[in-house]
C-alpha cells in the first residue's frame, strides 16, 4: 500500500518534510498543548457534581440576569481554578450557565491569566 505523501513540518519556517504534524526537530515542542479533560479534573466525580448542581440551579445565571429564560447545560467556575484542587470543588465558586454564555465568558475573560499586583 502507498504511503501519504509528506508535508511541510507545522512549525513557523521550518522547511522539513514530514509524515505527522511536525518534524522530528520541533516534535518535542509542546505549544499550547494541554492535558487531557481527566487530567485536569473533569472526571465521573466531577460529571455526578455537575448533573447534581444543574439539577438544582437549571437556569442560566447570565440569561437571567437579562430577564430571560434558558436552560443551563454547563457548570462555570466563576473564578477560574487553573488547576487549584480546592477552587475547583468550591461549590460558592460554581454558577449554572447555557453553553453560550459560557463560551462568551470563557473567551472574554477567562482566557488570559491576569497578574494583580
Amino acid at each position: 500500500m502507498p504511503y501519504k505523501c509528506k508535508k511541510p513540518c507545522k512549525h513557523l519556517g521550518c522547511p522539513e518534510l514530514t509524515s505527522g504534524s511536525y518534524c522530528d526537530k520541533h516534535s518535542s515542542l509542546t505549544i499550547n498543548k494541554r492535558e487531557s479533560a481527566e487530567k485536569r479534573g473533569y472526571d465521573s466525580k466531577w460529571r455526578i457534581a455537575r448533573k447534581l448542581y444543574l439539577s438544582s440551579h437549571p437556569l442560566c445565571v447570565s440569561c437571567l440576569k437579562n430577564k430571560k429564560m434558558v436552560k443551563a447545560s454547563v457548570v462555570d467556575h466563576i473564578v477560574p481554578h487553573r488547576g487549584n484542587k480546592e477552587l475547583f470543588w468550591d461549590e460558592s465558586n460554581w454558577q449554572a450557565l447555557c453553553k453560550r454564555c459560557h463560551d462568551r465568558k470563557t473567551m472574554t475573560e477567562d482566557r488570559y491569566q491576569e497578574y494583580k499586583f
